[in-house]
């Protein structure tokens, strides 16, 4: 998978998910290729918005925070966007098997590194320092990345019947968000404890 396939994935279930099913990646493969480098873009993002514009983007941040909190945050975040994608491949597996398919390990990690791919390019958005613009291009990634688990279900999870793999992504969307919206609240409470030590 190219980033050059991800316009076509997110319309396609054959464009780049036959690419990525004929190469059957190793989830090491992913883990490198995809996860690891896309999972850096959030948290030196948020540390270049919260020391290029402070308080712009994040207005309850204030004061910002200083070099060393958010190579804290930063750190902490990054560690756990990965193990994440992780916990999402074993429920996406889970998920597949108790409705329709029994998808390996490795198809269900590729599912779940490609599917984050647009909630990572759109913190590139925090080079705009105005609130307003980053969660309107938060809201379009989150469109993405629906798209992506819809048309991914079939081709590397193999589910072939097109209501089995609706309700599928259905499920997989579902934990997704709750996923997500843990995610943002763990960080929320880590910074929270370092403004405290202060």
């Amino acid at each position: 998978m190219t980033l050059t396939n991800l316009p076509r994935m997110l319309v396609s279930e054959t464009d780049g998910w036959r690419d990525v099913e004929h190469m059957h990646p190793a989830v090491g493969k992913m883990l490198l290729a995809v996860v690891v480098p896309l999972s850096l873009l959030p948290p030196l993002m948020y540390a270049y918005a919260n020391m290029a514009h402070p308080g712009q983007v994040f207005p309850l941040l204030e004061p910002p925070l200083g070099i060393t909190e958010a190579l804290i945050v930063g750190g902490v975040f990054f560690v756990v966007e990965v193990v994440m994608v992780f916990m999402m491949a074993d429920l996406i597996r889970q998920i597949t098997q108790s409705m329709a398919a029994r998808p390996g390990f490795a198809q269900s990690f590729s599912l779940a590194a490609i599917a984050p791919v647009p909630l990572w390019l759109a913190s590139l958005a925090l080079l705009v320092p105005s609130l307003w613009f980053n969660l309107a291009v938060g809201a379009l990634a989150w469109v993405g990345t629906v798209a992506l688990i819809r048309h991914g279900v079939g081709p590397l999870l193999h589910v072939s019947d097109s209501h089995l793999a609706h309700g599928v992504a259905n499920r997989i969307t579902l934990v997704g968000v709750a996923a997500w919206i843990g995610l943002v609240m763990m960080m929320a409470l880590i910074v929270s404890a370092i403004l405290g030590w202060r």
